[in-house]
């Protein structure tokens, strides 16, 4: 089939490659000239034979509201429009309402598999109606891995976001706890080889996984991680996670556990530690370090 797909970064230009493998024709589009096959939205829908799909694949909230916008006006009834990007599952009932206006149908697809996406495939969670995601369907069997699983039509309109949101949560926790357990074996003097430990698990131990290898991997670039700085920006999806804990009252303690976390690690110097040193010495008369 043909695609026409929006923004062609790190995901975007992979994904790219790896469609046009199975033998898809993508026209691709980018504002960075050197990337795109075309030079404006106008020529890439203009290259489109009917019904179009047109996959965006560019940073959630306004970029993504504004090239689905311009969209709206260039693309016509009975064309799809998916939604590859991280946005929030509340953004795309609103953009299917938009679209459905004009005619044009929305799918809106999480995508996971990062830089290693373009030879192990992508794991794709998609919501919208079953007659958009079959119009899309030989694209997500391009890019989703090899054999029976890898991609799932996870409901209506929302679905792919808000279960790619969840992923990316317990992803946060499961990266925690591997953090955590690296940190307290590098502190005791018993264990001399941390590297090697985590290696060992990464066969027969019921904590083995993807996230486990690529730990042993940055371990093999820098044993001791001497070279990186602790600190750990967030996507937003964990905070998104937590909300919607909140709003269906559902108990998540890991997940926002690792969320406040990454909040930690942006602090040089904790106020919340001054405020309960200083109170341990006033209740206790315990030391407190002065600067």
């Amino acid at each position: 089939m043909e695609l026409g797909l929006v923004g062609l970064g790190k995901m975007g230009g992979n994904m790219r490659e790896r469609i046009r493998r199975a033998g898809h024709t993508v026209i691709g589009y980018d504002r960075n000239a050197d990337l795109a096959d075309v030079h404006s939205l106008e020529e890439l829908v203009g290259k489109l034979s009917a019904p179009r799909v047109v996959w965006v694949m560019v940073p959630a909230g306004e970029p993504t509201q504004a090239t689905i916008d311009q969209l709206a006006e260039l693309l016509e009834p009975g064309d799809v429009v998916v939604d590859g990007g991280n946005s929030r599952w509340t953004d795309d009932e609103k953009h299917a309402e938009e679209l459905a206006a004009k005619g044009i149908g929305f799918v809106d697809c999480g995508v996971s598999g990062g830089v290693w996406g373009l030879e192990n495939g992508y794991a794709l969670m998609y919501g919208g109606d079953a007659e958009n995601v079959a119009k899309v369907q030989p694209v997500f069997d391009a890019l989703k891995p090899e054999g029976d699983f890898g991609s799932v039509h996870a409901g209506k309109v929302g679905a792919g976001h808000f279960a790619k949101m969840v992923h990316n949560g317990i992803e946060y926790a499961m990266m925690q706890a591997y953090a955590e357990g690296w940190e307290l074996l590098e502190k005791v003097d018993s264990v001399t080889d941390v590297r090697e430990v985590f290696r060992s698990w990464q066969e027969g131990s019921v904590i083995r996984s993807w996230l486990l290898d690529l730990a042993v991997n940055a371990l093999d670039d820098d044993e001791h991680l001497d070279g990186l700085r602790g600190y750990a920006q967030d996507s937003g999806e964990g905070r998104w996670t937590v909300e919607a804990a909140i709003d269906n009252a559902v108990p998540l303690p890991a997940i926002t556990a690792s969320l406040f976390a990454r909040f930690a690690s942006r602090q040089e110097d904790s106020p919340q530690m001054k405020m309960i040193a200083a109170l341990r010495n006033q209740f206790g008369g315990h030391a407190v370090e002065k600067k």
